[in-house]
């Protein structure tokens, strides 16, 4: 039993707790004496395991310190999610991740051992060659089976799912994506630690996809404590083979919270650790890149209000020869955007981008200057897609984009929405291309532009 004591001039107290499945004991009083006792049942183990938690939140936010593990107690229900491992078999998992033969190797000795993920392996993996009837028959069995081996398939993270603040996805046997987050502002839930416990976890050691929702809908929403959590869990296993895709932000704004009210900061520390990583998105304010090398990258994406001059440059100057999508959100200078058209010139030459398709320079207060050398741009040619979207774009920029309209026929795609431009601007960009978005454009007001996204 945890044992918690509060010492401060007079007082002297203690104050105890077990959880046992769906019921939980206190004691508590003065050190020396025994103290009171009252158990409390709930319907479910997950409502006595987020009261359990709630209490000792309570406690040490008043002082008491932990002490001891006390007399006797079995915190939990008895279901841990542990799994049985076999080093060899899960290297060649690691070596392939899409090799599903290797999967099913691993679930044969899995089931040997007792551990319920082999039988998962084997009814998923049938269930991608089902057709018709057989595989409407295995999805229903995959379900039942989730349902009934929850608890041993995910352990302590069966409450975060029971109340929406763990989402995953399964796939052979194992986690394939997750997404973590508060679910509303009534959440009393721990992100950083909750993504510690996932990247952990047994079910998760071959996860592909993490993607980080609100930490906190009470006050800043910062990612700080979130990231440090994700490189800490992700060093202690010596960073994540499999992990190939990143979002951190995903929020919607403004009703959860404005964009430039949340803190992505700096991400850096997180790259050594992911070294097979293929999409990186980030959305939030306060973004920090540090010096970004990133050999597997296909697809980067940032979301702002006003992106620093510092992650600008970390952009321009970054190291990721495959990557085929680029797309940033610059953002306005009363939220911190910095930068301009001469800041992003190693973009526009194509430098280091030998493999850029797509490139979005959105939501920008320079977009004019930048219709004046994108017609001449280095990488210009190798783009099938370009997106201007959410800037400041006027009937001067997009006449200028005219003038040059045999630079950009080759594109498969041109995105100029949220503009201000005005009819007789849409009708001179309108075939610049085969597929031309250029409608849903804001006032023109030419003392005042600005980029859509802002706040």
């Amino acid at each position: 039993m945890p044992r918690y004591e509060f010492k401060e001039g007079s007082s002297s107290k203690f104050w105890e707790i077990t959880l046992s499945s769906n019921t939980f004991t206190t004691r508590w009083g003065r050190i020396g004496t025994n103290g009171q006792e009252k158990t409390q049942t709930f319907d479910t183990s997950a409502e006595a395991k987020k009261e359990y938690e709630k209490l000792v939140r309570e406690k040490e936010k008043k002082g008491y310190e932990l002490v001891g593990d006390g007399e006797g107690g079995d915190e939990g229900d008895g279901e841990s999610g542990e799994a049985a491992s076999n080093p060899e078999l899960e290297a060649a998992i690691l070596a392939n991740p899409d090799d599903a033969d290797a999967y099913l190797v691993y679930g044969d000795w899995l089931q040997s051992q007792g551990d319920p993920r082999g039988e998962l392996i084997a009814l998923q993996a049938a269930a991608l060659k089902a057709t018709g009837d057989e595989a409407a028959n295995l999805k229903k069995q995959i379900s039942k089976f989730l349902k009934s081996h929850k608890d041993a398939l995910l352990g302590e993270l069966a409450d975060a799912e029971d109340e929406e603040e763990l989402k995953v996805e399964w796939h052979l046997g194992f986690i394939r994506s997750a997404r973590v987050g508060q679910k509303d502002y009534d959440s009393e839930r721990d992100v950083p630690e909750l993504v510690k416990e996932l990247i952990a976890h047994p079910s998760a050691k071959f996860l592909r996809e993490l993607t980080l929702g609100m930490a906190s809908f009470d006050g800043e929403n910062s990612y700080d404590d979130v990231v440090a959590s994700l490189t800490a869990a992700l060093s202690e296993q010596g960073g994540s083979k499999t992990l190939q895709s990143l979002f951190i932000g995903d929020f919607e704004y403004p009703d959860d919270t404005e964009i430039s009210w949340t803190y992505v900061n700096d991400i850096s520390p997180l790259y050594k650790l992911l070294p097979n990583l293929r999409s990186l998105r980030l959305r939030g304010g306060a973004v920090e890149l540090g010096k970004v090398d990133l050999p597997e990258l296909r697809e980067f994406t940032v979301e702002t209000g006003g992106l620093p001059l510092s992650a600008v440059k970390s952009i321009a100057a970054a190291k990721w020869p495959k990557l085929e999508k680029l797309e940033v959100w610059f953002g306005s200078d009363n939220y911190g955007a910095e930068g301009g058209v001469d800041d992003i010139q190693p973009i526009l030459d194509g430098k280091g981008l030998p493999n850029l398709k797509s490139l979005g320079l959105c939501n920008s207060e320079f977009t004019d200057e930048l219709c004046k050398v994108l017609p001449k741009a280095k990488v210009l040619p190798q783009l099938e897609r370009l997106d201007l979207s959410r800037g400041t774009m006027s009937d001067e920029g997009a006449r200028i984009l005219a003038e040059s309209a045999a630079a950009f026929a080759h594109l498969k795609a041109l995105d100029l929405t949220e503009n201000t431009l005005t009819d007789e601007g849409e009708r001179l960009v309108a075939k610049l291309c085969p597929s031309v978005s250029a409608g849903n454009q804001r006032e023109y007001d030419e003392d005042y532009r600005y980029a859509a996204v802002g706040e």
